[in-house]
């Protein structure tokens, strides 16, 4: 190798690292050392609450034990699937006459701590909703100036999550109550996850959020619009991300996670390859991994999708770092790459656009990063199916579908070692 490119290739690695690996003091209640995983009623079930005209899909008691009932029997708590959380809508109109939150009577008869103690018999954790401001984005009472009675509520109800959006609220006061109501939080001594809305409503103002702050704060926060059951909100949301990465991902990793908002996988929006790159391209952001979608009537590929073994281990991987994108090829396709344990790295290229017929690709792996070592083996992602052993100066060649589909694949070093493709198919 000439000196030259010996130098270029040192240069190359140890920048890599540092933009991966630089990390901000950080919340540390030990919580969300990986990015979350579960299930929410928003997407899929709204703020649907008359339980005569839909008492199937109102949010309720019911529904809650039903959707918890069918995360533990369809595998989705095995996968690690592990939070069900309730959205907005869950609530009394008012306080009760001591001031405290309660639920609605009718559609949570046996009240939340009922409920919870049911949702963790079944090894499950629950997660609830409420709003910084004076109320919830649906009208239901808010926690300003209750924060810590709330706080104290919600962990006398044992609430293992709290989602704390941020309607009818003055933005401008997020800096100083976001981190009043974690300090309420665990001044209750209950270790409760805090999924904060903080700078997603200052983004939209174009306000800079003060990341720091919010990583010291939050556990996992929401960066920017709420996704919708759609091929164009999935695939804005991601854009947005790989246009703001480099602000975003020294802010990112164990305990404290950026978030794209829920997966939406099963509903009515998503193509099965849509759908393939969603969860693809959340497993390489690691991102939360929140589902939204009736488990009564997910179809059999939207299952496997949101269950595939090695997408979840790519997403769970303890690094943690955040996926970005790296690449443009064609004007159309872009990749993205993660770096994961034992400098194991992963990759999705996806096709976005509604051209019909599948292209052929190839890519040089120096283009890639791939000049640590001489040798690569490369894995499909999806399958683990083993694709071939590359050198780094080799190309990369594959076919990829139209219209939001991905080829999600993994490469490890070729010098023998423990296979990647095991560990993943292990989870």
């Amino acid at each position: 190798m000439k000196w030259t490119e010996y130098v270029i290739r040192c240069i190359f690695v140890v920048v890599s690292l540092c933009s991966y690996n630089h990390r901000v003091n950080t919340l540390d209640n030990g919580l969300l050392r990986q990015p979350p995983m579960g299930w929410l009623t928003w997407q899929r079930f709204r703020c649907v609450t008359n339980c005569q005209e839909d008492p199937d899909t109102c949010i309720s008691e019911n529904l809650i034990r039903t959707q918890a009932q069918l995360l533990v029997q369809g595998g989705y708590l095995a996968a690690g699937y592990e939070y069900i959380i309730i959205d907005d809508c869950w609530l009394s109109t008012a306080r009760a006459p001591n001031g405290s939150l309660q639920p609605d009577s009718k559609r949570f008869p046996s009240g939340i701590r009922a409920l919870a103690d049911y949702v963790h018999s079944l090894g499950l954790k629950l997660g609830i909703y409420e709003d910084y401001g004076t109320e919830t984005c649906g009208g239901y009472p808010g926690s300003l100036g209750h924060l810590e009675q709330d706080a104290k509520t919600f962990a006398d109800w044992t609430v293992d999550y709290l989602k704390l959006d941020g309607c009818y609220a003055d933005i401008k006061d997020f800096d100083t109550g976001y981190p009043a109501m974690e300090h309420a939080l665990n001044a209750t001594g209950f270790p409760i996850a805090f999924s904060c809305s903080w700078p997603a409503y200052q983004e939209f103002s174009k306000m800079k959020p003060n990341y720091t702050a919010i990583a010291q704060t939050c556990n996992l926060w929401r960066n920017w619009d709420d996704i919708d059951d759609s091929w164009e909100s999935v695939y804005t949301i991601l854009q947005w991300f790989g246009d703001n990465q480099d602000r975003l991902s020294p802010f990112h990793g164990p305990g404290h996670w950026n978030d794209p908002d829920m997966i939406v996988v099963g509903n009515y929006g998503l193509s099965p390859g849509q759908s393939r790159a969603q969860m693809a391209l959340w497993s390489i952001m690691a991102a939360p991994l929140i589902l939204s979608v009736d488990l009564r009537t997910i179809s059999s590929w939207a299952r496997d999708i949101i269950l595939n073994k090695n997408l979840i281990a790519i997403n769970q991987d303890p690094l943690g770092a955040m996926g970005r994108r790296i690449l443009q090829l064609n004007d159309h396709v872009e990749i993205w790459s993660k770096p994961l344990l034992d400098d194991r790295v992963a990759f999705v290229a996806l096709y976005p656009e509604p051209y019909g017929t599948p292209i052929h690709l190839s890519v040089n792996l120096t283009d890639l990063g791939l000049i640590r070592y001489q040798d690569y083996n490369f894995f499909e992602s999806f399958y683990g199916s083993f694709l071939g052993k590359y050198h780094y100066t080799d190309k990369y060649n594959f076919t990829i579908n139209p219209s939001g589909d991905v080829h999600a694949f993994y490469v490890e070093s070729a010098t023998p070692r423990k296979r990647f493709h095991k560990n993943l198919q292990k989870i």
